[in-house]
This record gives C-alpha cells, structure tokens and sequence, in this order.
C-alpha cells in the first residue's frame, strides 16, 4: 500500500500539534488503511511508548502480519514520502509497496511481533529532535479489519529525569496563558472600578461587558492549570470540564457582547429589533454546537472515524457566526446614515456613524487575524515555536477587547458626541459629500 496522498494533503492542512496526554482508546472493526493517533515535538531524549492488547484482525482469509503494525513519521521527511507515493503512482504500480516498507518512516512493530496472547509493550527511545506523527498502518486487503485496545504516551525527559507530557512546541503554554489571564484580571478590576466611577453613566450593556471579562480571565486561568497537569501527568486531572465550561461562556458572551454593542442595545437604544433578535437566536445555540465539536476534537483526537467530521462542523460554524454578528453592525451603520437626512443631528449622527465605523474595521481586523493569520501562523511556524501562535492569538484577542472596551466605556460626556457649532458645520458638510458619493 502506498502512501495515500490525499491523506497528507488534508494531514498538513487540518492537524496542529496534540497535547499529546495519555490516550487509552479501543479501536473495534476498522478497515481503515492508515490511522493517525499523535503529533508530537520531541526533544533530545523523548521517547513513544505503545501497549496493544486484544489485537485481533478480521478476514476472510489469512493476513501476513508484517503488513500492519505502528511507525512514526518526521515533518522533514513527510515530503519525501509523498513525493515517493507520487512516482509509484506515475509509474502505475499495480502492487505498491506498502508504507511500513518506505525508507522515510521509521517502524516501530508490526504485528509480527505480538506476544501469543496479542499483545505488546514496549518504549521507544527518539534520538533524532523533530516533530514525528505516530501511525497505524493496514496494509492488508481492504476487507481486513482491526480490533485492540492501545495505550499511547509520547514525553520528552527532563534534566531530572521526570517526564514533560506536552510537546515541545507547546511547553510554554502555560505560563502564555497564565500571564494573560493576570493581564484580564487587572483589566476586569480597572474596568469594575471605572464602572464604579461612572455609575451614573453605565449602562446594561459594560455590565454584560464585565462578565465577558470575567469569563475569559477564568477561561484562561483553568487552561494555564489543564495544561500544567497534562505537562506534569499526562492527564487533565478533571481540570478540562471547567476549561470548556468556561469556554464555552466566553464565546456565548462575546458574540452576545458584538452583537449588542452593534445594534446599540442599551447604548444608543433600550430594546432590539426582531431581525436583530433572530441574530441572538441563531448564534447562541450555534456556539452550542461549536463547542461540542470543540470539547470532541480536544478529548479524542484524529484516531476517531469522525475527527474530520467534526473539525469541519466547528470550522463551518465558526465562519457563519463570524459572518453574523457583522450584520448588525451594518444595519446600525445603514440606520445612522438613514436618521442623518432627517432629524437635523449631522455632528451627532456623524460621531456615530465614525464610531460604528471603526468598530466594524477593528471587529473585521480581530476575526481575520484570529481564524487566518493565527492559524497560518500555527502551519507555517517551527514545531518548536508552535507556542507562538498561542501568544499571537491570545495578544489580538486582547488588543480587540482593549479597542472595544475603550471606545464603549461610560463616561458622562463622551468624545464622540462633545460637539460645537463649528464641528456641526462641518459635519453637516460630511454627510452631504457622503450622500453624493452613495
């Protein structure tokens, strides 16, 4: 069997380094010609150790268990074995080698080597730094299936000789997120103090902005701390319910938070439209099911039959929320200008307009670097530095949080709508060149 191509294709476009725990998983009847269990960053010393147990293939006649069996696979030689699998399809071989055969990979067992009770367990030591991707490959006829249980642990050893569960990419992790999460907590505490100073001037909507904070500062801390056991034990010690709990409120409120901000809910007007609240209703439960995909992509893995399944109901979702909460922002932007041919308010609905505006670019600018730069910065970055994309994301979502908390702050007289005659003048001016440029 060669080497699926397709299958690399979409290996490289859709798998991010794992956490790389302790999995302990049963795989029952899967024909499947190649699995993919773990990416990991190694470091001088790591080491891969594998238990199978129950091993049993179903077929109808006899399998050369040299034919399947685990191996890894480096990111430097992952090109090389894909342009193999290339020449051997130019060449039209009707018996390809299989992958367990390829010069490029390095075989760790075949099930040759199982025990007669079908097990085995063993720890292979990783002498060579890299990033290596552990497989399961079935080279048998495609009607032959595979049960076992497997217990995967892939660590790099420390100078004490204790064991670093998280890849070497993602070893700085924690300490990314625990000085964020400080960072959100002094934000949450200047934000509930400049509320507490203009109490007067607050409105609904920089309450529901402080709980925003709250969540996010709490999201983080609980993910400083599942990832600190997984580094140390390999298992998230129970640490990951609370990390999606709160998750999954920090993204519910943050859509809730743009979509009113955008509409002017509570900052410019006390009620919402029906389309507006068919926004609400669409996105919340949406955030639902993004979340559920996400606790299945986070707590499996690829090795499941529907990994991709569910990876491309959490990319789907995350596009159509993204593209939701702007419609509201435009529509208060199209109102706006509407109101300005009317009620005589030009600097006003202009300061508006400005205001919207700029929430809209920044909110454009935030969803663009978090979904695409972020994670073209997650491909294209060393396995060592794979941290950095954590750091960038986390620095943009911050950046758009300061923007936004700052340009709705409550403040008795804010800047945007402080005006004199001269102002209104030229106001008037802008709105009425505006008009003839739409």
């Amino acid at each position: 069997m060669a080497i699926p191509t397709p299958f690399f294709v979409f290996f490289l476009l859709l798998v991010s380094s794992a956490m790389a725990e302790i999995k302990e998983l049963q795989i029952t009847s899967d024909p499947r010609p190649m699995i993919l269990f773990e990416k990991f960053g190694f470091t001088h010393g790591g080491s891969v150790s594998i238990s199978v147990s129950s091993a049993v293939v179903s077929a109808p006649s006899s399998v050369d268990p040299s034919l399947l069996g685990f191996f890894l696979l480096s990111d430097d030689n992952l090109l090389q074995a894909i342009y193999q699998s290339e020449l051997q399809q130019q060449d039209q071989n009707p018996n390809p080698s299989c992958v367990l055969s390829s010069t490029y990979v390095r075989v760790l067992f075949t099930f040759r080597d199982l025990s007669p009770s079908s097990s085995f367990n063993r720890t292979f030591p990783v002498d060579l730094p890299d990033e290596y991707s552990l497989f399961f490959a079935n080279c048998a006829p495609s009607s032959a299936a595979v049960t076992m249980s497997v217990r995967t642990e892939m660590y790099n050893s420390r100078p004490d000789g204790s064991r670093d569960y998280l890849s070497v990419g993602q070893a700085p992790v924690p300490t990314v997120y625990s000085a964020f999460a400080l960072l959100y907590v002094l934000f949450l505490a200047a934000w509930t103090y400049f509320l507490f100073k203009n109490r007067l001037s607050s409105h609904r909507i920089h309450y529901l902005m402080a709980a925003l904070l709250l969540t996010k500062a709490l999201n983080l801390i609980f993910a400083a701390e599942d990832q600190h056991y997984i580094r140390s034990t390999g298992t998230p010690h129970g640490w990951d319910v609370l990390f999606y709990l709160f998750q999954f409120l920090k993204g519910v409120l943050l859509f809730t938070v743009i979509v009113l901000i955008g509409t002017g809910w509570s900052f410019l007007k006390p009620f919402l439209q029906d389309r507006e609240k068919k926004i609400l209703i669409l996105v919340i439960p949406l955030q639902v099911i993004a979340n559920l995909a996400s606790v299945v992509i986070g707590e499996t893995g690829p090795f499941i039959r529907d990994w991709v399944t569910w990876n491309q109901v959490f990319l789907l979702i995350d596009i159509v929320c993204c593209c939701a909460i702007l419609f509201p922002i435009v529509w208060s932007i199209r109102s706006l200008r509407e109101t300005s041919k009317t009620d005589g308010k030009a600097a006003k609905n202009l300061a508006k307009l400005t205001l919207f505006r700029q929430f809209y670019i920044a909110l454009v600018g935030y969803l663009y670097l978090t979904r695409i730069v972020v994670y073209a910065l997650r491909t294209i970055a060393a396995y060592k530095y794979q941290w950095v994309s954590v750091e960038a994301e986390e620095a943009v979502s911050l950046a758009f949080y300061l923007f936004m908390f700052y340009m709705f702050r409550p403040v008795e007289r804010n800047e945007y709508f402080v005006i004199d005659d001269e102002e209104e003048e030229a106001a008037e001016a802008a709105l009425r060149e505006e008009e003839f440029e739409l």
